[in-house]
């Protein structure tokens, strides 16, 4: 038993202090090794935990020199170089948390109709035929209040970006005001669950709001390419998942 406890000793150093794993660059790696002695029980005879750098997209691949792992979401990809000037950062790390926050937001209203009208519990169009519907005010003058509307509030956004703490109270709620650097994440009502704003929940929201832009984007090219929405695609392939795919549907479309 002990030598066995000492050849998995010896292994698990081997491995740990070579390229096998480590890499060119040891450092990037956390290495924890505990070794049982002879006879104990309670102890795992060589327990090896590795885990990577916080920053690299790509194993093997260094973060460009800009993006230290800081931010909630960085993982070093930046092919386009948007986050070399530290200005123009500032706006764009907002910028992706609103987009994602509303893609969320577009998703779930295109998934809940469709998902709700095959229950027969409502009747609603589909989400690319919404705009067809009559709804209190023509179509084009929705637009423009929404065009105000948005204008608005990004450029109260940009300012507080700009001037930190200038615009951070709420012209109408005047009890709820931003944390000075804190511009994504106002609270109050408009964080009903009381969620941290810790690093961990930032990672989460700004991971579920890429996934939610690319949903979007496979939601518009689905509508395009079938004319039917995301649900009746989804009950379609789960039906015959071997014939019903991607690449049969792109065949039929070509």
């Amino acid at each position: 038993m002990a030598s066995v406890t000492m050849q998995a000793a010896g292994v698990c150093s081997h491995l740990c202090k070579s390229g096998f794993l480590a890499g060119a660059n040891a450092s990037k790696l956390t290495r924890n090794v505990r070794v049982g002695a002879a006879g104990a029980t309670t102890t795992p005879i060589g327990s090896l935990k590795i885990q990577a750098k916080k920053g690299e997209w790509l194993p093997g691949l260094d973060s460009p020199p800009y993006l230290n792992g800081s931010l909630a979401g960085d993982n070093g990809f930046d092919p386009l170089s948007l986050a070399e000037d530290p200005e123009n950062l500032k706006w764009y790390v907002q910028a992706e948390l609103q987009n994602g926050r509303w893609a969320m937001l577009g998703v779930a209203g295109m998934l809940l109709p469709e998902i709700l009208t095959k229950a027969g519990l409502i009747n609603a169009p589909l989400w690319y035929d919404a705009g067809k519907v009559d709804y209190f005010a023509p179509a084009s003058t929705l637009f423009v209040i929404e065009f105000i509307l948005f204008h608005y509030v990004e450029v109260r956004r940009w300012q507080d970006i700009k001037y930190p703490g200038s615009v951070n109270q709420d012209p109408i709620f005047k009890s709820y005001s931003l944390p000075v650097g804190e511009v994504g994440y106002p609270g109050g009502i408009f964080n009903p669950l009381n969620f941290p704003t810790n690093l961990e929940y930032k990672e989460k929201e700004i991971a579920n709001g890429r996934l939610a832009m690319l949903a979007f984007l496979g939601f518009l090219v689905q509508s395009n390419l079938t004319g039917k929405g995301p649900v009746e695609n989804l009950l379609q392939h789960l039906s015959d998942p071997w014939h019903t795919t991607i690449i049969q549907t792109l065949g039929l479309s070509g």
